[in-house]
């Protein structure tokens, strides 16, 4: 029998039945191998498949079966209204990141101004903010060069050049720079967190997961050693987990921050903290 697009989408839905978006990633996995909206799948649905391309949707419905995230799958993860390409190199971009880029802009002017982006994976952040703030001049870094390469790719496609990357360790490569806002979505979830090992964890690298025995080990560094990197009256913003707010303002306070807060997400969960450096 010649695969047609309504029987192909009934088979994925039944091998990927342990999953709860089953139907739509059958979906969505068959518009990446044809090239077409889901529009398109419900108006042609007795249209027959090249057996080239059938073949294809079934190795991607193999591995959704095995758990491998639909966005490495794709290629694409839609942030902030921007498509972006990413791939197993980078952490998956999530909205409660958007939280993060949301407290950023209550500090970045629309004039010019500059910022660094530390840990910057697919470049997620450091792009929403290019969006919305187009003169402020932004840093972004990472220690893993196939990262930042994504990154770049992705600041090509989307025409944006006030972005500037850097392979390297935290603050290590801002310099003698000083910037007016430096934000980070670091690494922290504890080693032993059982999380590690399921859903779309288990694909994504665990360097940009794994935040050391308590989960803070890379926000601790950024605390520490940002404070040489800031103008006076600068800010610093770090993403974590949903219990690390009083630890992470408690490391502020140490650092010499004042005017410290942590906003919580959609959820109700504390995910960003905030602190600014100095007087203004």
């Amino acid at each position: 029998m010649k695969p047609i697009i309504k029987h192909l989408l009934d088979k994925a839905t039944n091998r990927l039945s342990h999953l709860p978006s089953a139907r739509r990633d059958a979906e969505v996995l068959l518009c990446k191998v044809l090239g077409a909206d889901r529009a398109y799948l419900c108006a042609r649905s007795e249209e027959i498949v090249a057996e080239v391309q059938s073949r294809h949707f079934e190795r991607l419905v193999s591995e959704r079966a095995s758990g491998w995230p639909l966005a490495y799958l794709i290629g694409v993860r839609e942030f902030w209204s921007i498509a972006l390409y990413v791939t197993a190199d980078t952490l998956i971009p999530r909205p409660e990141t958007e939280h993060l880029v949301e407290t950023a802009l209550r500090h970045l002017p629309s004039d010019q101004s500059c910022a660094a982006d530390l840990g910057t994976g697919s470049g997620a952040v450091a792009l929403a903010i290019a969006q919305e703030r187009p003169r402020c001049q932004i840093v972004a870094t990472d220690i893993s060069r196939k990262a930042l390469a994504v990154a770049e790719r992705n600041a090509r496609r989307l025409g944006v050049n006030q972005i500037t990357f850097r392979q390297g360790d935290w603050c290590d490569v801002l310099a003698d720079e000083a910037y007016d806002l430096i934000l980070s979505n670091p690494p922290y979830i504890p080693d032993n967190d059982p999380h590690l090992s399921q859903g779309d964890l288990r694909f994504e690298p665990p360097e940009a997961l794994r935040g050391g025995l308590d989960g803070l080990a890379a926000a601790r560094r950024i605390i520490d050693e940002a404070p040489n990197c800031l103008n006076a009256g600068g800010w610093l913003l770090l993403e974590h987990g949903y219990d690390q707010g009083a630890l992470v303002q408690d490391r502020l306070r140490q650092s010499g921050f004042d005017s410290i807060r942590t906003y919580s997400d959609y959820a109700g969960h504390e995910r960003v903290t905030e602190g600014q450096h100095g007087g203004p």
